[in-house]
């Protein structure tokens, strides 16, 4: 049995808030540097789990930076990140990065893909046993800074100001804008496509844009009123899933007191939520 999470809200405010400011400059570092440099003719650095699943030299660059900001700044802090694994640490504290989530997007130069920062208690490493005190994503094309901390609500800065966001209202299936993704592997990608198309004519629209941290941000500020998706990692979600919650909305698994997993993780606001957990239990999903 997978032991419960700690509470993150043990972690005194004053902690929270600096963790939050943290959060936020290491994004807004990583963001540039990803942005800025990112090379004319772009090189693939290794494959993953598939030939589609692909780091860039410039996914390596960014974990290294963040790594080492993190570990000047919380040097008793662990950090798991994507590209390099997890290296322990004593405070209790964990930071869990994707140096940059939609890295397929970034290859083909689309604008929509994130850095993800976010720090946790609890093993990360295990569903259900951690739980994100602070967190920040980084949209560097758009200069959006999605950003939480526990208790202290959900912002977005861009250069002209920052503000509060919410998710959207929409409690109906018909009504609902969603958003998901594609896992790389093909079979199992057979049966997402099943899914789609189960969804697809109950629903207003489908997006897929390819970056699950940005996906659960669209849904804390509105703009997708619900998302699901299968095979998303801690590093997707750590940060993003705190700014939905933080905006009043509800991450969890295939049900309603499950956590978000790889097995499914699906995101909406407080009405629409058990709409989207029945639809997709009753869809190929299931």
């Amino acid at each position: 049995m997978t032991p419960p999470a700690p509470d993150p809200g043990a972690v005194p405010e004053e902690e929270r808030a600096e963790l939050e400011e943290l959060a936020v400059q290491l994004a807004l570092e990583a963001g540039v540097l990803i942005r800025d440099e990112r090379p004319r003719s772009l090189g693939v650095d290794r494959v993953k789990s598939s030939e589609l699943d692909v780091v860039t030299v410039m996914d390596t660059r960014s974990e290294q930076l963040l790594r080492d900001r993190i570990a000047t700044a919380r040097p008793d802090d662990a950090i798991l990140g994507e590209e390099e694994g997890l290296s322990t640490g004593t405070s209790g504290l964990s930071w869990v990065l994707d140096p940059i989530d939609g890295t397929v997007n970034y290859l083909y130069n689309l604008p929509a893909y994130a850095v993800s920062v976010a720090v946790v208690v609890g093993d990360p490493m295990v569903a259900g046993a951690w739980a994100p005190v602070a967190g920040a994503v980084i949209n560097p094309r758009t200069d959006e800074v999605f950003h939480a901390r526990v208790g202290g609500g959900a912002h977005l800065l861009t250069v002209e100001d920052s503000v509060p966001i919410r998710v959207g209202q929409v409690a109906d299936l018909g009504g609902a804008l969603l958003a998901t993704g594609f896992a790389y592997d093909r079979q199992v990608r057979r049966g997402q496509a099943e899914t789609l198309a189960a969804l697809l004519p109950h629903v207003r629209d489908i997006r897929r844009m390819g970056a699950a941290a940005l996906d659960l941000c669209h849904v804390a500020a509105g703009r997708v009123d619900g998302y699901w998706e299968q095979g998303v990692r801690v590093w997707d979600v750590a940060a993003g899933m705190l700014v939905v919650t933080e905006a009043g909305g509800v991450v969890s698994g295939a049900s309603v007191t499950s956590p978000p997993s790889s097995d499914l993780t699906v995101a909406a606001g407080p009405a629409l939520h058990p709409v989207l957990l029945e639809a997709l239990a009753g869809s190929a999903l299931g």
